[in-house]
Order: structure tokens, then C-alpha cells, then sequence
């Protein structure tokens, strides 16, 4: 039985804007395949040491999926071209 923790849990972190089947076996096959997509940019992100949260790599990869360049230089590219990314040299409030 699950908890209601991993429920919320998947809301959060996983992003399923809809189910493309509706039996159990395709809702979790599209639930596992959400936790393994979540899992290869989490570790990419580590041992990459990537800046970006999961959620602005997992749109940098949604955009890029197709363009041949190496992971760490998409993403570089990708947050100094765009506004929402804090620069590094701008300075902290708190």
C-alpha cells in the first residue's frame, strides 16, 4: 500500500502533464519511465556538477533533444542565454 508521501512526491518532481493509456499497467509503466528520466538528470547533474536544477535541465533537454553536443556545453550555452538564471557575479540580498 502506498503512502500519501509518495504521492505527493510524484506530483512534484515528475512531470506528467497526462496519461497517454488508462489501464494500471500504463499508468505505471508512464510513472516508471518519469522516475527513470528523473533519475538519469540527477545524476548527470552530479557528475557533471551542472548549476541548473532538475526542473531548468529537464526543459533545456526537452528543447534540445536532438542537438549533437556534449551535455555540460548545452547547458552552459543554454543558462547564459537565458534571463531567468541568476548570473554568478550579481549580488546576493541575503
Amino acid at each position: 500500500m502506498q503512502n500519501r508521501g509518495d504521492h505527493l512526491w510524484i506530483k512534484q518532481h515528475l512531470r506528467i502533464k497526462r496519461f497517454l493509456g488508462t489501464s494500471e499497467n500504463a499508468v505505471k509503466t508512464q510513472i516508471w519511465i518519469a522516475v527513470c528520466v528523473y533519475l538519469i538528470v540527477m545524476i548527470a547533474r552530479k557528475r557533471l556538477y551542472l548549476p541548473a536544477s532538475p526542473q531548468i535541465l529537464l526543459n533545456i533537454f526537452e528543447v534540445n533533444l536532438f542537438e549533437k553536443i556534449a551535455i555540460d556545453q548545452l547547458v552552459t550555452d543554454a543558462l547564459l542565454n537565458c534571463d531567468d538564471y541568476p548570473v554568478d557575479n550579481q549580488l546576493n540580498l541575503f
